[in-house]
């Protein structure tokens, strides 16, 4: 891998990687229209923590409290039902799906998954959801007619089942073009929740996910000899510095805007890719990974 390449390819992660739209998807999308070799699973993986580095940074007083309740409730009970306790616990539980699925989908994630005529497919299938979703969300928080503004739910009202439903929601970004934080907002504004606490928690539950699976293609990478590590590094701080100012965005735009212009940019994108791999201008399949 090229510096150049590195540098494109770290601006990709930190621009896509909180916005539902699937930085996996767009990472191997740029390799696949530029003409280069598949970034791959673990570079996308690394380079993640990059992009996770910006929101430990971004929400560092939440996490702060969030740790300190939830270590001091391990030897008081009465600290359980503190709100940030709660929420360290309901982490915890929303991180066991992708952690059981990552495991033992490992092998599809890093081949067939990454076919970008599943990729597309993800990419327009999610986009629908995203936006029947999000119209769910503005007619409760703006009425109708005949009906008046629905209150939906904040953090505080979460819970087991709907933490293990988040979860089960980011389990399906392990597949290319699904996009973590459209599943897991998605999934959030299904439940009820307001946009700004489904992008909150959808943003904290994917800290321990992403790290985890991070550091993990970091062990394997250090016991490979074809992993180019300056350009890797390189676009991991490229994705840190990215990825903060879109969070900053991100978290300002959902509060008064809707998520459908990334419902019709991902429609278009599928489409794209559908219309140019089925002409043959493009292969379904990743070219040997990169380095």
């Amino acid at each position: 891998m090229s510096w150049f390449e590195s540098l494109i390819l770290g601006l990709v992660q930190g621009l896509t990687e909180f916005l539902p739209v699937s930085s996996s998807a767009h990472l191997r999308l740029t390799a696949a229209f530029s003409g280069w070799k598949d970034p791959g699973a673990a570079f996308t993986a690394i380079t993640q923590i990059g992009t996770e580095a910006a929101v430990l940074i971004y929400f560092r007083k939440d996490i702060g409290r969030i740790l300190s309740a939830w270590t001091r409730s391990l030897t008081n009970k009465a600290l359980r039902k503190d709100p940030d306790a709660r929420m360290g616990w309901l982490v915890i539980v929303g991180s066991i799906p992708i952690g059981v699925l990552g495991v033992t989908l490992k092998d599809q994630i890093e081949g067939p998954f990454r076919d970008l005529r599943i990729t597309a497919t993800m990419l327009i299938g999610m986009g629908i959801v995203l936006g029947i979703a999000d119209r769910l969300a503005a007619r409760d928080e703006i009425g109708g007619r005949h009906r008046a503004p629905k209150q939906r739910k904040s953090l505080q009202d979460l819970g087991v089942r709907d933490g293990l439903i988040y979860g089960l929601c980011q389990a399906m970004a392990l597949i290319p073009g699904v996009s973590r934080s459209g599943a897991t907002i998605s999934g959030g504004l299904f439940m009820g929740y307001k946009r700004e606490a489904a992008a909150r928690y959808s943003f904290l539950l994917a800290i321990p996910a992403v790290l985890a699976s991070g550091l993990f293609e970091l062990k394997d990478a250090m016991e490979s000899d074809h992993v180019s590590w300056g350009p890797t590094i390189f676009a991991t701080v490229i994705a840190f510095g990215t990825g903060y100012a879109v969070i900053a965005w991100f978290m300002k735009f959902i509060s008064t805007k809707s998520f459908m212009p990334f419902v019709w940019y991902r429609i278009a994108l599928g489409v794209v890719i559908i219309v140019l791999v089925t002409m043959g201008a493009l292969s379904p399949h990743a070219a040997e990974s990169a380095g």
